[in-house]
This record gives structure tokens, C-alpha cells and sequence, in this order.
């Protein structure tokens, strides 16, 4: 359900915990995608795992070195936080797969809140379907490393949660920066997104559901009055 249309020159990896479309060309993630439920967001498996080089993708991709002394955080789009259900899940979750340069400040601060949410919505409703990754549009941060990472302008994350009766969605985008962004001043609708990606999110939703939720959010459902 999580899953974005998937393009032909997408380069799909696929672990435990996420789904991955690996660019080689920015190497970074176009997106990552997961479910997490409400007892795999109570996990107990503590913070473990070294950044590396993903062993399961034949293709060129980042490794630590294009990271070290470059300003930018190693920040995870599948976060480790909504790994703790399992040691392999929270191991693989370090894979370069799964990690784009991200500002220091928001990726501690207003990225780190918004990926709370998340997994407190999973708890409340049970399970909670993400999409989440880049967007390198004007390439305003440049790159970093010897085989020129991208930096993200910024990054997007894509919820959809069924109640128990209908589903409901929303987005979020934040800028790549340290200046403070709150959740309620960040969310838009998931059309909205999708016409800024070029990309249809949670495209295995009958196409009659998608279009009656994804051109609005509901506030009070995803408590943003």
C-alpha cells in the first residue's frame, strides 16, 4: 500500500524494514517507502549499525568518505527509530540506500518531530503507510564528497492511515535548512505533492479512494488545528 508507481529506470532495493529507489546518478534515494504498525513502533531493539555501502545493490552508490568533514548529516529517510522491531531491520536501515545529506539542525529537530508523529499516528490507528525522500530541484546545497553526492533542497514525507472505517492522507515538506519548521506549517495535501514530484503516490489505492482523499486533509484527524 505503501508504495509509490514504480518507473522503469527506478533502481529498486528491498530490505526488512523499507523499499528502496536508489539513484545512482545523485546517489541518494528518489524515495523510500514502509509500513509501520503499532507494535513495530514499540520495538526495543536499541540504536545499532554502521553506515555503509549497501551489499545487496550492485550499483554505484555513496560510501562514508563522500560524508566525512562535508557539513551534512548522514540523515536516514526509513528512520532508525522505526526499526526497533528488529536487529536486521535497524542494520539495514544504515545502508547508504537509505540515507541522503541532510542540515545537522533539522535533521535533530524539526525532521526528527515529524518522524515522531509518524510512528505516535501508527500507535493511535494501528499502522501507518510512508513514502518519504528528496527533492533535488535547484541543487541550491550543491554536492559533497568526491563522487559529488547530491544535497537535497529539501525532503517530503507522504502518510496514509485507514481508521477502521475510511483511509486519510497527508504530506509534509520541509526545507534542507536549520531554520525551524513546524509540522503544522509544512502540510499539504498529497495531489499537491505528487504534481511537484511528477509521481503518483500510493497508487495500489483504487483510483476512486485516491481522488477523493488525496485533494484535502483532514486537520482534525491528523490533529493540525
Amino acid at each position: 500500500m505503501e508504495l509509490p508507481a514504480v518507473r522503469k529506470t527506478d533502481n529498486i532495493v528491498i530490505h526488512n524494514g523499507f523499499i528502496s529507489s536508489y539513484n545512482t546518478e545523485t546517489l541518494i534515494p528518489d524515495w523510500v517507502a514502509y509500513e509501520l504498525t503499532a507494535e513495530e513502533a514499540q520495538g526495543t531493539f536499541s540504536r545499532s549499525g554502521n553506515f555503509s555501502m549497501d551489499p545487496s545493490f550492485t550499483g554505484r552508490q555513496a560510501m562514508r568518505e563522500d560524508y566525512s568533514n562535508s557539513g551534512w548529516d548522514k540523515g536516514h529517510l526509513a528512520p532508525a527509530a522505526d526499526m526497533k522491531w528488529s536487529s536486521t531491520a535497524m542494520y539495514e536501515s544504515f545502508y547508504f540506500t537509505n540515507i541522503c545529506p541532510q542540515n545537522h539542525t533539522m535533521n535533530e529537530r524539526s525532521w526528527q518531530r515529524l518522524e515522531k508523529y509518524a510512528r505516535d499516528m501508527a500507535e493511535k490507528y494501528g499502522r501507518v503507510w510512508v513514502v518519504t525522500g528528496p527533492i533535488v530541484d535547484l541543487g541550491a546545497h550543491g554536492t559533497i564528497g568526491r563522487q559529488e553526492v547530491a544535497v537535497p533542497d529539501s525532503f517530503f514525507k507522504a502518510l496514509l492511515i485507514h481508521d477502521g472505517e475510511r483511509y486519510h492522507s497527508v504530506a509534509f515538506l520541509m526545507e534542507n535548512s536549520s531554520k525551524y519548521q513546524s509540522i503544522k506549517s509544512c502540510y499539504l495535501t498529497v495531489n499537491e505533492l505528487e504534481l511537484f514530484l511528477d509521481r503518483n503516490l500510493f497508487c495500489n489505492l483504487p483510483r476512486r479512494i485516491q481522488e477523493d482523499i488525496e485533494n484535502k486533509v483532514d486537520k482534525k484527524f491528523w490533529t493540525l488545528e
